[in-house]
């Protein structure tokens, strides 16, 4: 708990490693992932550094690694590999590459025959059809069943024919070509392939087209060809004869199924490679990132004078030392040294990054403190307190029994199935969230199911579990009056009519009240300000242990006094008026009592004297704590300045027994020196060297104007803090109202209808309803509260105590590196 209060201590540490045992001990470092290293190189550029060429190394085999992963995955076999040595790597990447490339080549061999074999079956009909057209112009081809290139020799014409296939949505512009270049001289004849064929250069099935162009004269020929080419059709050899033409197609029979027959061993062999490759992807795949991020390391520690020990500084919780101690013995023991690696912390005035360790369950909650900012070093995490307050007032916007258990229920499965990898592992971005945040909306729903029985409202609806301590046959109503009125109001002050109040939150009868809603915005309107006037005084009172903590005691008395002064004599006697009000005043008198708003209006204006005071001496305690407030603002807002600027100008005395006092700090407490020298910086003090010069220097000016934006900021902030929490007010009321609007448009609907009928209409009356509970007031409602309670959080709560403004600890760990290439943007 204390951790997770304040983090961790940190210490700056100097690990000396020997050169033969400095790649085992940092691998043992990036197993545990306990430190966090400072790069000592900072002016060395990256292609400059020792270990360059082992991290190319590395890169070429994640290269090939990641041309090992795509095959594999094209061929829809699952990955397994391990990592040995870089040779066996590029033998096995120049055994799939040659073995890929022959499969490539004989599929696109096998491709140009089916293409083939396609033409020549369909440009057949293509010169019947033309014979069967042309014989009465050529008497002597009637007996001809074909028209061929002998044929058309005996008319005398020099004729050609080129034939091909072309990509259907490409047929248009080629037919438009040829007819405007070659300026009827040709006759194109074409028919779609019933089969989609694969494209050679996407891999996609694609709709072909053949065709046969008839041309006359070798120049027209010419310009045939550079279309064809333009147009990337796939040109094949026509046939001058019929008998031509069946040799040709029984040799390309023969050919396609001896390939078939060659890719089928091909494909048998790859796949034998492939699963010898598989045995041990990942291991292959996680080894080669260990090593890259090991070699990434070695590249920022230093060498000392003799070259034969490396350096590095890291920073490392205090309390994790000894278990750093241990990794760096196991792995001088694993590499074999002689001379082990040992580890010397090191005094620094550098502020050490935050460390706060967190579990399943807090690391939620984390998260949203560490959106607004990462904590400074050591100074309160709001965290802790977070883990209540967050739901709560999650649950004071969103109360409703019905949904809460809703979101109870759903975050319970969340939890009992997060081992589920199924769950865990998704490429859902909104689905990843909600499965991270799940203690978050695990303790939402529990929260709202209590606010809802303190609303007693669930779908809103009340639930009468004790029964209504409000009784109507005190009244006397006659059946006259039951019949003729529709509404009727009791007295509470009729003996019988108010038995008592109701055990647990609001009595049901009031969900039968005409002025339901008037009682229920002045109850949740005043609960609002309790809440957060409670809130904010408690994070005013949480700076305490930052200032007590980092040896800034005047803090208490020029910040956190006047601060909390002014924030409890206005807005806090604003409760104590609520309070006094509900205490002081009964069912007979209520009428008589005075407005809270209107006292505390005037008590500013310093009137009211003809108003009936709320309580004896009201007017003069209203004076005094205003009084009391308005003084606060100027030691607010000069208190500090005026006293740093004092304890500069008469601290010159004491600079040398600070600067020796450095001196006297224990070695092992980095602790201890760093919040001296914290606070001699906050105070401005100069500290003179042996050269009698001064190191630092005090600016009265900055510092007068830095907490005079304090100032300004945190007096109107109370104001607009104040009237920003009456937000829970309004969204609860905004909730409950959409419940009521949603059960009596589309439930009450269903429920009226008493017939056989009705209870068929009832299911998707039912089906609709619990679509909208769950769209509308349980995704986009709680969506809503959730954002509103984070900015309550953020601005009204946390900015009284958390500066934020802190650095995290990245430590070095191999659990930290992605499992897959997909992560690492590399396919």
């Amino acid at each position: 708990m204390s951790s997770l209060l304040r983090g961790e201590e940190m210490c700056l540490a100097q690990l000396f490693l020997q050169s033969g045992s400095a790649y085992d001990c940092i691998s043992e470092l990036g197993e545990l992932g306990l430190v966090e290293f400072r790069d000592l190189n900072p002016s060395v550029t990256a292609f400059q550094r020792k270990h360059v060429n082992e991290i190319k190394k590395c890169e070429e085999m994640e290269r090939i690694l990641v041309f090992m992963y795509c095959i594999i995955t094209s061929l829809a076999h699952s990955l397994s590999l391990s990592l040995c040595l870089q040779e066996q790597l590029q033998r096995l990447e120049v055994e799939l590459g040659e073995v890929t490339r022959n499969k490539e080549k004989l599929q696109r061999n096998l491709l140009e025959l089916t293409e083939y074999t396609h033409m020549l079956r369909i440009t057949r009909k293509f010169v019947q059809r033309t014979a069967e057209v042309s014989y009465e112009e050529f008497p002597f081809l009637e007996k001809e069943t074909m028209m061929d290139y002998s044929s058309m020799q005996r008319l005398g014409a020099k004729l050609g024919f080129i034939s091909g296939l072309i990509q259907r949505v490409k047929i248009e512009a080629f037919e438009r070509m040829l007819w405007r270049v070659c300026k009827g001289y040709t006759i194109l004849s074409y028919a779609e392939v019933e089969e989609y064929l694969e494209n050679p250069d996407t891999g996609e099935p694609t709709k072909c087209v053949v065709f046969l162009i008839s041309y006359w004269g070798d120049q027209i020929g010419q310009k045939v060809k550079k279309i064809c080419d333009c147009y990337h059709c796939h040109v094949y050899p026509y046939p001058s004869s019929n008998e031509e033409r069946n040799d040709v197609v029984e040799g390309l029979r023969t050919r396609i199924q001896d390939l078939h027959t060659v890719l089928n061993r091909t494909e048998d062999y790859l796949r034998q490679v492939l699963i010898k490759a598989s045995e041990s992807v990942y291991t292959w795949v996680i080894q080669v990132k260990k090593m890259k991020a090991i070699y990434y390391i070695l590249n920022l520690c230093s060498f000392d004078v003799t070259n034969k020990c490396l350096i590095a500084e890291v920073w490392c919780p205090v309390n994790d030392i000894p278990t750093l101690r241990r990794a760096l013995e196991e792995g001088s023991r694993k590499s074999g040294a002689t001379v082990p690696s040992f580890v010397n912390r090191i005094p620094t005035s550098d502020t050490p990054p935050t460390l706060i360790k967190t579990n399943k369950f807090t690391s939620g909650f984390q998260n949203i403190v560490d959106a607004y900012g990462v904590g400074s070093y050591r100074e309160v995490n709001p965290a802790p307190f977070t883990i209540i307050t967050f739901p709560f007032l999650f649950a004071v916007m969103f109360g409703d029994l019905g949904h809460g258990v809703i979101m109870a229920v759903f975050a319970a499965w969340m939890v009992l199935c997060e081992n589920n990898r199924k769950l865990k592992n998704t490429r859902n971005e909104i689905w990843n969230t909600f499965f991270e945040g799940r203690y978050i909306i695990l303790m939402m729903g529990l929260f709202s199911i209590y606010t809802g029985l303190i609303y007693n409202d669930c779908f809103s609806k009340s639930l009468n579990i004790f029964g209504s301590g409000w009784s109507v046959k005190a009244m006397g109503w006659t059946k006259e009056q039951w019949e003729n009125n529709r509404f009727l109001t009791l007295d509470p002050n009729v003996t019988g009519v108010f038995k008592g109040p109701y055990p647990l939150g609001i009595d049901p009868i009031w969900n039968l009240a005409s002025n339901r809603l008037t009682f229920l915005n002045s109850y949740k309107m005043k609960m609002s300000v309790i809440l957060g006037i409670i809130h904010m005084s408690f994070g005013v009172i949480l700076s305490t242990y930052n200032y007590l903590h980092f040896r800034k005691k005047y803090n208490l008395y020029l910040v956190f006094l006047p601060e909390l002064l002014f924030l409890l004599c206005l807005f806090g006697y604003l409760v104590f008026m609520i309070l006094y009000k509900w205490l002081a005043f009964s069912a007979k008198d209520s009428r008589h009592a005075p407005s809270i708003l209107i006292h505390f209006i005037n008590m500013f204006l310093m009137q009211g004297d003809g108003l009936q005071p709320l309580y004896p001496g009201q007017t003069g305690l209203q004076i005094f704590l205003v009084v009391i407030a308005v003084l606060s603002v100027p030691v607010l807002l000069l208190g500090k300045p005026v006293y740093l600027y004092w304890l500069h100008n008469g601290s010159h005395r004491l600079g040398l027994y600070r600067v020796s006092g450095y001196e006297r700090v224990r070695r092992n407490s980095e602790e201890e020196l760093y919040l001296m020298r914290a606070h001699d910086m906050e105070e401005g003090s100069s500290h003179r060297g042996e050269d009698g010069k001064t190191s630092g220097s005090f600016d009265f000016a900055d510092e007068l104007l830095h907490q005079a934006i304090h100032t300004i900021e945190y007096c109107l902030g109370c104001v607009s803090n104040t009237a920003s929490y009456l937000r829970l007010w309004a969204l609860s009321l905004a909730h409950a109202q959409l419940s009521e609007v949603l059960w009596a448009m589309v439930m009450r609907v269903g429920l009226r209808m008493d017939s056989t009928l009705g209870v068929l209409f009832l299911v998707p009356v039912f089906g609709l309803f619990a679509v909208l509970t769950v769209s509308i007031l349980l995704v986009m409602e709680g969506l809503s509260a959730f954002l509103h309670a984070l900015r309550l959080h953020w601005v009204e709560f946390q900015n009284k105590f958390y500066g934020g403004t802190g650095v995290k600890f990245c430590p070095f760990a191999f659990s930290l590196l992605p499992s897959s290439f997909e992560h690492d943007g590399l396919l």
